[in-house]
């Protein structure tokens, strides 16, 4: 086990501890990880690093930043001060941070106990999605196949589910466990990108003898690390040599499960290429009894076009009753209080804590984290006490600090950003001008800021209502002047902020004058009932001496 300030990377069991507490990691973040730890202290170029993880595989260099933006989340670490990775530009990375080899049990390090509660309690309020997951075990060892499908926004906590559920499964043998991991810019270039992957996990797992033997019989095309080039070579017009190849591979999969329950998990099915949702169809309608689960978790749809493959995959597999949902909410106040205490390793919270934290991540996990992590890097929450009793403590309360409402860490808004950058500048610029009016926003508001029709203002932003899970259309007002104007709200105000502030304090201005131009005329000769919010743009423009109205 190799060690590393707070952290122990566990190369036998594949996870990462934290003062005794796994975290999640999902298989090629940890293989990212291990090969950084394994050479400290000198650079790793982006070709070494991307030859290693990916040999014989073409990646596009972007996937790493991905990758490193979520190492970076797990491990706290600032790009801009790095204690862990530090970026090189245009060359690769630096594992900077000391790197001991210890024991299992050296300096605190045992594993906590494999026990079913122990493996729960990685998580915090899903007991029922937990549940459902059991539900649908039991009756996958009746020999009925099962597709289940985990949904949630990003940072809601469907990866850390599956991985509680299939360590729940691990600790007891209950079954063969086999990860695929989905990644944008390869699995629509490289046709069953991460169904290759839960195979070599398969032939390397304990069980691997038995599934290298069994492929060798009856899939031997998807046996070796050759399989690749054959599956990439059935093209469009040879559709009988594909359907042969996937039919073999679900007859070999069938076999593997009959001696013992076999779990594929592929995480971020939106990514996927069509070739593995075929197999995942071909799966799911199959008649032969088996007990063969795929676990399956994907972002809400609405985020993608509407002809994405994977929404009419799963429509109609859940309307012939082949499939089932689970939908992750985010957590309420109770629950990101428990979330906090396993994270700060302590049952009494500082005060204030939990509801600032609540307020600012709106029940989303990761951002749960992400704003903890913020606190403690600003040196508001601090260490104090002797080294047994230490205990985090606020430096000072809270509201000393209202600036940290209006704050948001650099991981998170990086995180943030990525989402927004894979949107047209169009739909950008609708997003931005939105954020002017704070979490809720009507469609004349963005009209007047972009100085555009209002009516196909509108439909834009209807449009991204429907692609985008972080914006909801939240009903119709009726103006002053008879129209109509729906309008929308920012399902996260972290998202609302982050859109705000990558306008440049010019173009902001000038928004924020066109939109108070447009309520004075909106509510000409009645001023009055609006005369707060046109104070507050033109103060927000930097130009207060300009309305001739005063918020009361």
């Amino acid at each position: 086990m190799k060690s590393f300030d707070c952290f122990a990377l566990d190369t036998a069991n594949q996870c990462l501890w934290r003062n005794g507490v796994q975290l999640a990691l999902a298989p090629k973040p940890f293989a990212v990880l291990r090969f950084l730890v394994d050479n400290p202290g000198r650079l790793i170029t982006h070709d070494e690093l991307l030859d290693a993880l990916w040999p014989e595989t073409y990646v596009q260099p972007q996937v790493l930043r991905t990758y490193m933006l979520e190492l970076r989340k797990v491990l706290g670490d600032d790009p801009g001060q790095p204690r862990f990775i530090q970026t090189l530009p245009k060359r690769g990375y630096c594992f900077v941070a000391p790197v001991a080899e210890r024991s299992s049990i050296e300096h605190g390090w045992t594993a906590p106990a494999s026990s079913k509660d122990a493996r729960a309690a990685k998580i915090v309020d899903r007991v029922d999605e937990m549940a459902r997951l059991h539900a649908q075990f039991e009756i996958l060892q009746s020999g009925q196949r099962r597709i289940v499908f985990v949904c949630g926004e990003a940072g809601i906590g469907k990866t850390a589910l599956v991985d509680a559920f299939c360590r729940q499964l691990d600790s007891s043998l209950a079954a063969t466990v086999a990860h695929g991991q989905c990644v944008q810019g390869i699995c629509g270039n490289e046709e069953f990108y991460p169904v290759i992957e839960a195979l070599g996990q398969l032939c390397a797992s304990p069980q691997g003898e038995a599934a290298c033997r069994i492929l060798s019989k009856m899939a031997p095309a998807w046996l070796t690390h050759g399989r690749k080039s054959e599956v990439a070579a059935a093209s469009p017009d040879r559709p009988a040599a594909q359907q042969r190849l996937v039919g073999d591979l679900c007859a070999a999969l069938e076999e593997l499960a009959a001696a013992q329950p076999l779990i594929l998990v592929f995480e971020d099915l939106h990514w996927a290429d069509d070739s593995t949702l075929n197999l995942i169809s071909a799966l799911a309608r199959r008649h032969a009894p088996a007990r063969l689960m795929v676990l399956a978790t994907f972002r809400p749809l609405n985020n993608f076009a509407a002809a994405h493959p994977l929404k009419a995959l799963k429509q109609d597999l859940l309307m012939r009753r082949l499939s089932t949902e689970i939908a992750l909410v985010p957590l309420p106040k109770a629950a990101v209080r428990d979330l906090l205490s396993r994270e700060l390793n302590q049952e009494d919270l500082p005060p204030e804590l939990a509801g600032f934290v609540y307020r600012r991540s709106e029940g989303n996990p990761l951002f749960v984290i992400a704003v903890l992590e913020h606190l403690i890097t600003q040196r508001i929450l601090v260490r104090r006490g002797a080294e047994n009793a230490a205990a985090w403590q606020q430096a000072a309360p809270l509201s000393d600090f209202p600036e940290l409402d209006d704050s948001v860490s650099d991981q998170l808004a990086h995180m943030i950003e990525l989402e927004i950058d894979r949107l047209s500048l169009e739909q950008q610029h609708v997003l931005e001008a939105g954020s002017l009016m704070q979490v809720a926003f009507p469609a004349w508001a963005v009209a007047a800021a972009l100085e555009l029709d209002a009516a196909e203002t509108e439909e834009a932003c209807d449009e991204l209502a429907r692609r985008l899970y972080f914006v909801e259309r939240a009903g119709q007002d009726e103006l002053p002047d008879g129209s109509c104007s729906a309008f929308y709200v920012f399902a996260h105000g972290l998202y609302r902020e982050v859109l705000y502030r990558r306008q440049s304090a010019t173009r902001r201005a000038k928004r924020h004058i066109r939109i108070a131009d447009r309520l004075g005329q909106l509510f000409a000769g009645r001023e009055a009932c609006v005369a707060r919010e046109i104070a507050n743009h033109y103060e927000a423009a930097g130009q207060p001496q300009h309305s001739r109205f005063q918020a009361n």
